[in-house]
């Protein structure tokens, strides 16, 4: 039975999230002239997002160096295992120099080896340096910081969860949301999910508490499409800590770009053998390398040995800080490393700016699928892609409200939501649908995430709820994939089937189920 909200308010663009793409998206609606509102659920204005633990860099094609477009979508594409969009890989890599430039001249300062000249270094699957770094390895840190105080001036508001995109027949009509004042409706004609990843599908990830899926939950209850949701990048080293859960730190791509060796306890190397590029091939062979080694020793973990770089405090920082509150010292002992859950190369299926199948629904960053990661996401696109489809988003949602103008959004028929308690869908995703899955433990798993009725009184129902979501659409689309391609391995199904060469969309058959059912269906 529905009750009347508890509150309301009216804006022309709604954004989720505070992450560089959420950011990026809010300052353009903004600057197009346009209302906005952005939702953060945590406490804090604008909270830890997962950019601001980005280490490695942006990877961006700079004027006047050996580089070129075509060469970083050649990377882009062979890391992406056949299933990127080549103009789209493209629209947004060619872009990448502006939006590097706009973050600029928001305050945003680089790594230099000389004024005005940027220091670059490499990463996994890059054939050039092109890889734009801060502080070493604080990059994500110095670009939330830039876009942090250029949104000043927005209306960022704390502690709202938003609960569900609203729409009538045609297009989206606002949000629902819920806030200590209780749960209310915001009317806006465009909506912008920048809500970032799913790691805490698992028991380990690199992501911070609020990576729970819910933009993908959101986009399914409003009838949109994901895709591509199998391909859940395994970082190839993630600090070890026996016992350790929720978030872990991540040791950065580029501390192999600078030279650092993976080795087993034994000393011998990880990759010899696997890869023409050795240590720095794309995180899916490394991080596969990695856990075929470990179930071949029983060894809880490899060894990342930096030893041999000069200078490693001050060029990596936050990894050395990381490392010696774990009781490591990367400069004296190798560096003990694992895979961890770290981004969904999938997600809400848009266009490069962002829109979506429903009119004044946008999606941007790791939440949306714009084609630019296919398989597997090439090393630090992640920022890069974050900015240029952020910033095309919201304005392509100014321009759209514009259009439409203001609308009254009405609240939605409730939905009868199940889910298993969170520890136990953790456990069963670490232990069926990582780094290598089989097709009787992704069976077992799709039983097992079905779990008990909830209500959403608090945002942790609500992240509770949206993890079962999209786990269900993981294991769906991972035993639908009967092959092995970029980040997904399939136990029996080791080599990349060539009809498979080709995204598989989900929406949910009927989302007023108690389970929210997947429908899978193939698209070339």
């Amino acid at each position: 039975m529905r009750t009347a909200p508890a509150w309301r308010g009216a804006v022309d663009v709604v954004v989720i999230g505070t992450g560089v793409a959420g950011l990026a998206a809010a300052l353009a609606a903004h600057r197009a002239g346009r209302s906005v509102v952005v939702l953060n659920k945590a406490a804090q204005r604008i909270g830890v997002t997962a950019t601001h633990y980005a280490q490695g860099g942006i990877a961006v094609v700079l004027p006047n160096t050996d580089d070129s477009v075509e060469a970083h979508v050649a990377d882009t594409l062979a890391a992406g295992a056949g299933l990127c969009d080549a103009g789209a890989v493209h629209s947004i890599v060619a872009d990448g120099y502006r939006a590097l430039t706009e973050l600029v001249g928001d305050g945003a300062r680089f790594d230099e080896t000389s004024a005005g000249r940027w220091a670059l270094t490499r990463e996994g699957g890059h054939s050039r340096r092109r890889i734009v770094h801060a502080g070493g390895d604080a990059t994500g840190a110095e670009v939330q910081r830039a876009l942090n105080y250029a949104a000043g001036a927005l209306d960022v508001r704390p502690s709202h969860v938003a609960m569900r995109v609203l729409h009538d027949d045609a297009a989206v009509t606002g949000v629902l949301a819920l806030s200590p004042d209780g749960v209310g409706i915001i009317s806006a004609p465009s909506v912008i999910l920048a809500t970032g990843g799913l790691g805490h599908l698992y028991s380990a990830t690199t992501n911070p508490d609020g990576s729970t899926a819910d933009g993908i939950a959101l986009a399914l209850w409003a009838g949109v499409a994901v895709s591509d949701l199998e391909f859940i990048q395994f970082h190839p080293t993630m600090l070890y800590a026996a016992g350790g859960g929720g978030r872990r730190p991540l040791i950065s791509e580029a501390v192999r770009g600078e030279g650092a060796k993976l080795l087993d306890r034994q000393g011998h190397s990880i990759t010899e053998g696997v890869h023409p590029m050795g240590d720095l091939a794309p995180r899916d062979v490394v991080a596969a390398a990695i856990d075929a080694r470990m179930r071949a020793t029983g060894d809880p973990c490899v060894y990342l040995d930096a030893r041999g770089i000069d200078g490693f405090e001050s060029r990596f920082p936050t990894v050395t800080a990381s490392c010696r509150a774990a009781g490591i010292d990367p400069v004296r002992q190798p560096i003990p490393v694992v895979p961890g859950a770290h981004y969904s190369c999938g997600g809400v299926v848009t266009d490069v700016s962002g829109q979506t199948e429903l009119p004044g629904l946008f999606a941007a960053g790791e939440v949306a699928r714009t084609g630019m990661h296919g398989a597997n996401r090439l090393a630090s696109n992640s920022l890069l892609e974050g900015l240029v489809v952020g910033g095309r988003a919201g304005k392509a949602a100014a321009a759209h409200a514009a259009v439409v103008g203001r609308c009254d959004a009405t609240l939605p028929e409730p939905i009868l939501h199940t889910a298993p308690q969170r520890a136990d869908l953790q456990r069963a995703m670490s232990r069926e649908a990582s780094v290598v899955r089989s097709t009787d433990g992704l069976q077992r798993l799709s039983v097992s995430l079905t779990g008990l009725v909830r209500t959403v009184t608090c945002r942790r129902d609500f992240e509770d709820i949206s993890l079962a979501v999209a786990a269900r659409v993981v294991t769906a689309a991972a035993l639908a994939r009967t092959e092995s391609r970029g980040c997904h391995h399939r136990a029996e199904y080791p080599d990349a089937a060539p009809e498979q060469a080709r995204s598989i969309l989900v929406r949910l058959a009927d989302d007023h189920h108690p389970a929210g059912v997947p429908a899978l269906a193939a698209v070339g």
